[in-house]
């Protein structure tokens, strides 16, 4: 049985807006954070968004900062993010996972998967073209 399933992706121009849902098991939505993540062909996983149980606080990564918006409904184990203004270079399949906010030494911040290796949902993807 999945552990996540992650819905919405398609094929949009640049400016355009996407809005992606993902489910998820009692044990992986009942961490404190969850969080999407993208990975582009031939780029490592990076953590673009993450919220915190209950909404109280959210988090994003600064190439997604004031287009993306992370939400939560906990009574139907499920988290969105409606993403606006799209660019080419958002494109990537996107991933959604129980998360960790990790604090660098500098005092800047990443969102970090907190999951085991069987707990990644099959993605969605996400193109946009220019």
């Amino acid at each position: 049985q999945a552990q996540v399933t992650e819905s919405g992706g398609g094929s949009v121009q640049a400016g355009g807006s996407l809005k992606l849902s993902c489910t998820a098991s009692d044990r992986i939505y009942s961490k404190n954070f969850m969080g999407w993540f993208r990975q582009a062909p031939g780029k490592e996983r990076e953590g673009v968004a993450a919220v915190a149980t209950g909404s109280i606080r959210t988090h994003y990564a600064d190439s997604v900062k004031g287009r993306f918006t992370i939400s939560r409904d906990d009574a139907k184990n499920t988290a969105y993010l409606q993403m606006n203004s799209l660019k080419p270079e958002d494109t990537a399949k996107y991933y959604c996972a129980a998360a960790s906010v990790v604090y660098r030494a500098d005092g800047s911040r990443y969102i970090r998967p907190d999951v085991s290796p069987g707990d990644w949902g099959q993605g969605t993807q996400v193109t946009v073209s220019s």
